[in-house]
């Protein structure tokens, strides 16, 4: 049995992306044309032995709840292992108040019932591999309350500006957390991933919650920082990648064509696992032309694909043509239609317009179920 049982958290109150969060969580949104955000981190945790987790989910649950449904897809254990959905139903629409912390505490029971002595929350929205196994035993061995994980990076002065980062001292202690504000380019990017004992999560939660309405729980450890608590962290390596706008969405699709960065997150013995699809493979016509593309299951090709992430079951249609754009599940790209720099979301068909055009640094974005 696992020393600890898992929490994936949902997404902060500064994570926004334009359209997409409008039909679903951002643990909902495909990915890479095969996936859902939210595999990640519960993939992370069955691969590391964890088979009790706790998924927290805010509003819109419906995709998010079909996709993941009794859990057995992520080869967790049968007989003792389980999946938990719960919700945050206390009827709060601002994002101020309708925190991790109220969730928490609103099920704070099934935290209680937890057998595990140890806890391990990751979040919903960042995509990264990791095994909270050794994360754990390296938690341990050290004797911290609370260990952090976090990822050093050279471009924050214009990517993870929703993020927030740590302040470390020369011991890798934390000293304190803050948003980054893209005044330094060198950070220590928080990867919202916490370990502690169940009953110092269960004490954080309940002083946070008579603290403020308003506390998080990257809050209230930001605050145990200066008290006699132990906080420290360890660095992450490899791919990572936080989901917290429009842009950064666009990035990581694009980013994993490219295979060397793709073999940065996907390695032998550690299975990715997703709600099965079974479809016929992608049909290739005699016209169709694809470059540098990485192309799901189910698909009709008769155009042109360059530098894109191609959903399942979407057709392209004779004459068209794709470029780093991510289309998502199920859509439509008609006749002689040219897309470049765009996400396409489900089930859109674009027939009637012939050009949709936007810059590389502002991806545009075609709505669920539009037809243009």
């Amino acid at each position: 049995m696992s020393k600890a049982f898992g929490i994936v958290n949902f997404a902060g109150r500064n994570v926004h992306i334009e359209g997409m969060q409008t039909y679903r969580p951002v643990g909902a949104f495909s990915f890479l044309g095969r996936y859902r955000v939210i595999d990640f981190p519960i993939s992370n945790m069955s691969n590391s032995g964890i088979d009790r987790i706790q998924v927290y989910i805010r509003r819109k649950p419906r995709s998010l709840t079909e996709h993941l449904g009794t859990g057995r897809h992520y080869n967790i254990n049968s007989k003792r292992g389980k999946l938990h959905l719960l919700y945050s139903e206390n009827g709060m629409d601002n994002d101020i108040y309708n925190n991790d912390i109220a969730a928490f505490i609103e099920n704070m029971e099934f935290i209680e019932q937890a057998h595990e002595p140890y806890v391990v929350i990751a979040p919903s929205y960042m995509i990264y591999t990791m095994d909270y196994s050794q994360l754990l035993e390296s938690h341990i061995e050290s004797g911290a309350d609370i260990t952090l994980l976090y990822h050093s990076v050279d471009n924050a002065k214009e990517s993870f500006l929703n993020c927030n980062i740590l302040n470390l001292n020369k011991q890798k202690g934390v000293l304190s957390m803050e948003p980054n504000h893209g005044n330094a380019k060198n950070r220590n990017i928080f990867m919202e991933t916490y370990v502690m004992k169940k009953d110092l999560f269960i004490e954080l939660v309940e002083k946070a919650h008579k603290l403020s309405s308003m506390y998080t729980l990257s809050d209230i450890v930001n605050d145990a920082c200066n008290s006699e608590l132990d906080i420290r962290g360890i660095a992450h390596r490899g791919y990572f990648a936080s989901i917290s706008d429009f842009k950064s969405y666009y990035d990581a699709n694009i980013s994993l064509i490219d295979m060397k960065t793709c073999q940065s997150l996907f390695s032998d013995g550690w299975t990715i696992y997703t709600r099965t699809n079974d479809s016929c493979p992608t049909q290739y016509f005699e016209n169709a032309s694809v470059k540098n593309s990485v192309v799901s299951n189910g698909c009709h090709i008769e155009g042109t694909v360059e530098n894109s992430v191609i959903g399942r079951g979407c057709v392209i249609k004779e004459g068209a043509v794709v470029k780093n754009s991510v289309i998502l599940p199920d859509s439509v790209i008609g006749k002689d239609v040219y897309v470049e720099n765009q996400v396409v979301d489900k089930h859109a068909k674009l027939i009637h317009v012939k050009e949709i055009i936007s810059a590389p640094d502002r991806p545009g974005y075609i709505k669920r179920n539009d037809t243009l």
